[in-house]
């Protein structure tokens, strides 16, 4: 017998033996729950299966799970967790205990059943459970495998009311432009990359810039294995959202994550969040602000002849480049501007009159202009162009800030 046999035999056995164990409820659930980084309150938990045999021994699923997915027993391992979560749901609801969204993790495999999906939602359904307390998990690794068929399942999951959760993100990294271009709701970043506990510089690096990217996305980022005090420091700076690990619980059965969720109740944040946050956090509180007033926020570099925008919502035109050459971005603005303010515009900000307003000492420039929006009505338009300084270089960078006055 062939090596590839003997694991196919191997794993339909175990599959065999884990039917059985359903059937005689050795399969339990238990529940590892998730906090909010800055305020310590739970948000929600993910599902984790544990194999209590007859003898009280424990096996963990890093001991059966990987065999099962040799074959397609992992399957109906994952739609018993599905069953047993949403039972769990429902007796909260009717034991008026608050509840909280539960991951549940799926296999890759499950993309290439026709009806996932009606699957999904028909056992949710059957419970009463409201959509938006399942989260469908998916791995990172799943992401590289015949990625068009899982793109697909999870625009119909997401169709259907859940919120899908990618597992293990940064374990690879090699789904970086899948994340970019398939609407995910949740990034967990993978544990490995707390290894060296926040402490090594490149560690420190490749995390913040997984949770800039993140956060760019408009993406919830939870952080897998914290563990220690050092790593939950340093990933409030990066403004991670949502902590799971050992610091805060460890995974626990029903009863106790029961008790947790009634006693979380009445719970309220022990400390005043305005001091506990960290300094990213309340960058982004600035950063909404600004956002409040100026629709559009544009960074450029005048010696490089360059920028990008950082903010563009509900401006009077949609059609402005997202990056590329300031001189470029100039004569774009002035042709959606009223003809008797286009020369004003061009005037105003091209590079050579920036560049003598910032050598005269000048904070700002700015002009209101009349520019005509998608609908074809012209509006008054405030834009300015504060100069800013970076420490590390001697270019002249200004942020272009843009205002509706109408």
């Amino acid at each position: 017998m062939s090596d590839k046999m003997a694991a196919r035999t191997g794993a339909d056995g175990l599959a065999a033996e884990i039917r059985r164990a359903m059937d005689d409820r050795e399969l339990a659930v238990y529940y590892q729950p998730k906090f909010d980084a800055l305020t310590g309150k739970m948000t929600g938990a993910e599902a984790l299966v544990r194999w209590i045999r007859p003898d009280g021994t424990v096996v963990m699923p890093g001991d059966f799970i990987p065999r099962l997915e040799e074959g397609d027993g992992i399957l109906a391992l994952d739609w018993y967790v599905l069953k047993e979560v949403c039972a769990f749901l429902d007796r909260q609801e009717k034991a008026q205990v608050r509840r909280v969204p539960i991951a549940v993790n799926f296999s890759r495999i499950h993309a290439f059943e026709e009806h996932f999906v009606t699957m999904l939602g028909g056992i949710v359904d059957e419970y009463g459970i409201s959509h938006r307390l399942i989260e469908v998990e998916i791995t990172e690794s799943a992401l590289t495998d015949q990625s068009d068929k899982i793109a697909d399942s999870i625009r119909k999951i997401r169709d259907a009311g859940f919120r899908v959760a990618i597992d293990d993100f940064g374990s690879g990294l090699s789904s970086l432009s899948f994340v970019k271009d398939i609407s995910v709701d949740v990034l967990k970043i993978d544990k490995s990359l707390l290894s060296r506990n926040c402490e090594d510089e490149k560690e420190r690096i490749v995390l913040e810039s997984i949770f800039n990217f993140a956060h760019r996305l408009k993406l919830t980022t939870v952080a897998e294995g914290v563990e220690t005090r050092e790593q939950l420091g340093f990933l409030r700076t990066c403004d991670c959202k949502i902590i799971q690990g050992f610091l805060f619980a460890r995974p626990m059965p029903e009863q106790d994550f029961t008790e947790l969720c009634q006693k979380g109740i009445d719970e309220e944040p022990k400390e005043d969040i305005l001091m506990t946050q960290a300094p990213s956090s309340a960058t982004q509180l600035l950063l909404d602000a600004v956002f409040t007033r100026y629709a559009l926020v544009i960074l450029a570099n005048l010696t490089r002849n360059s920028f990008y925008m950082m903010e563009y919502e509900n401006f009077t035109s949609t059609s402005c480049p997202s990056t590329g050459v300031f001189d470029e971005l100039i004569q774009h603005g002035a042709s959606t501007m009223h003809p008797e303010d286009r020369e004003l515009f061009r005037n105003t900000f091209s590079i050579p009159n920036l560049m003598a307003a910032y050598n005269r000492g000048e904070k700002c420039v700015s002009v209101v202009t009349r520019q005509i929006g998608d609908d074809g009505i012209y509006r008054r338009v405030e834009t300015a162009d504060y100069f800013v300084k970076n420490p590390s270089v001697d270019d002249v960078l200004v942020i272009a800030l843009c205002h509706n006055l109408e």
